[in-house]
């Protein structure tokens, strides 16, 4: 009687999960076929078959969109972005659980003021990041849209940081100390070999945000030759037009990168993310 409960919860497990997975499936499976359709076609009979199987409109895609220029001016956002904000949140994460101030719960007031950032919606940063950039001088330009990605990671970058670090024993620490390690030994040996799957899982979730981060881009970025993979979409809508088919190629192509990191880097992120649950 018990072997056949277990059974019968396997299954039904197993059911729920298949379930699931159809239905996160569905929207990426419906884009797939939209994009072998025509325009006429996906306003007209969105959930019927194409007549006529072409790849025509992912060739449309390649010959509208400098995809070299925009990769190269994606992935160096993303890697000067991704970089200096691990860094500076590492260096500042490090200070809040291990510094003693000298007044009390002055650690908590600095975490607590970092993580504040979570609650502020990206749009509301707008015009404020808008300003500052006009300000300074480099609105338009590549570090206009550096800096404002290294302050929005901050946030969750000091969440997994910080618990992750006020968790790991002192005493590795001090014996560390004891034989010899100064400070960038301490942490470069030390803490950070530790702390691999939480810099996994930061790095992805850096990445993958800067990736697809549009408003910044589309409000910050006035020379089409910086444009990021992100405005791809936005070079098929026209003022009185917009090529559906087009855009669902192009969009299915910008996230062809990113399934492929998910699916060779699934298990850092899962243990990563797993990590940072059980630390904080």
């Amino acid at each position: 009687m018990r072997e056949g409960n277990i059974r019968f919860k396997k299954i039904l497990f197993y059911i729920l999960i298949t379930v699931l997975l159809v239905i996160l499936l569905i929207p990426i499976l419906w884009a797939g076929l939209l994009s072998f359709k025509t325009n006429n076609e996906i306003v007209n009979s969105p959930l019927s078959l194409p007549q006529v199987w072409s790849f025509s409109n992912y060739q449309r895609a390649i010959d509208t969109i400098d995809f070299g220029s925009m990769y190269f001016n994606t992935l160096f956002l993303v890697i000067a972005a991704t970089f200096f904000s691990i860094l500076f949140t590492f260096m500042s994460s490090f200070a809040i659980a291990r510094m003693t101030f000298s007044k009390k719960k002055t650690s908590d007031y600095l975490y607590l003021f970092l993580l504040a950032g979570i609650a502020i919606p990206i749009y509301v940063l707008l015009f404020p990041i808008y300003r500052i950039d006009s300000m300074m001088g480099i609105l338009g330009t590549r570090m206009g849209l550096i800096l404002p990605y290294i302050a929005v990671n901050i946030s969750f970058n000091t969440l997994l940081f910080t618990g992750f670090l006020r968790d790991i024993p002192g005493e590795l620490e001090e014996a560390a100390i004891i034989d010899g390690c100064h400070l960038f030994q301490l942490c470069t040996r030390v803490i950070i070999p530790v702390m691999k799957p939480i810099f996994i899982t930061i790095v992805i979730f850096n990445v993958v945000y800067i990736y697809n981060e549009f408003p910044f881009a589309s409000t910050f970025i006035q020379d089409s030759s910086l444009n990021t993979v992100s405005l791809m979409t936005s070079m098929f809508k026209g003022q009185y037009s917009m090529d559906y088919s087009g855009i669902i190629a192009a969009s299915l192509m910008i996230m062809l990168p990113e399934l492929i990191l998910y699916v060779f880097l699934q298990k850092y992120i899962i243990g990563g993310m797993t990590a940072g649950a059980v630390k904080g």
